[in-house]
């Protein structure tokens, strides 16, 4: 039998509510927990610099309520190097990060910044922390994340999830270099019901990060139904 991917559920946007009005309510954790009853693999969660969705109390109460794997994203600064070694998940996702950006709109230029990026990588590695680069489709990108000792590449699934033309071709391209460099091969953004399928089927594709839409979509179906139905449709794309 083909073993689908993995789900990891990005529970930010729980927490985006939350800090709309302020309090405890909805409770990212309560949402992590009920992720992973419904059929997520692990839990994901962005502490920014700005500290707009996620706290620093949220990631403490995660790594030690939740037994799934945690997925901490963070940009490579001092700070959240500091912070993810002390907090120990069971993976950090590196990802570029400005201000002013809503999200992360692209990927990491890993082939521009490896002498900075290659001791942050060893860096965290050093505590046993799985380290992924989030990158776009690039064969430049996927060349230089090897190089810097990553051991996961997450694929930026942005364009393709906006219509480009070719961007499923460059995932699947990206995928295979990745893998036949020794690379796990994960992906997200922007991944919905409607577009989930083609990117699940790519069978070197280990793990699909998912969050904004399924949290929307949890407006209308509730949590444990919106997760799955992904978890479902994943199932299908890569079995047939």
């Amino acid at each position: 039998m083909t073993v689908p991917p993995r789900l990891g559920v990005n529970i930010d946007h729980v927490a985006t509510l939350r800090n709309a009005r302020g309090g405890a309510n909805p409770d990212p954790v309560e949402a992590a927990l009920l992720a992973l009853r419904s059929g997520a693999d692990g839990i994901t969660a962005h502490l920014r610099e700005d500290r707009r969705h996620i706290r620093d109390e949220d990631l403490a109460r995660l790594r030690a309520e939740i037994r799934a794997p945690l997925n901490m994203e963070m940009a490579a600064t001092d700070e959240m190097v500091a912070i993810a070694r002390d907090l120990r998940p069971h993976a950090c996702c590196i990802v570029p990060e400005r201000r002013e950006e809503v999200t992360t709109e692209g990927g990491l230029d890993v082939a521009g910044q490896t002498d900075w990026l290659g001791p942050v990588v060893r860096a965290l590695s050093s505590k046993g922390i799985r380290v992924s680069l989030f990158i776009d489709p690039d064969p430049l990108q996927i060349s230089a994340a090897a190089s810097v000792g990553t051991a996961v590449v997450e694929l930026h699934t942005g364009a393709y999830a906006l219509g480009a033309d070719g961007e499923l071709g460059r995932l699947k391209a990206a995928a295979a270099q990745a893998a036949a460099l020794g690379l796990e091969v994960h992906a997200g953004h922007g991944l919905s019901f409607g577009n989930v399928a083609p990117v699940a089927a790519i069978s070197e594709i280990a793990e699909l990060n998912i969050g904004h839409f399924l949290i929307g979509q949890a407006i209308f179906d509730g949590l444990g139904p919106t997760v799955q139905e992904m978890r479902r449709l994943m199932t299908v794309a890569r079995s047939v």
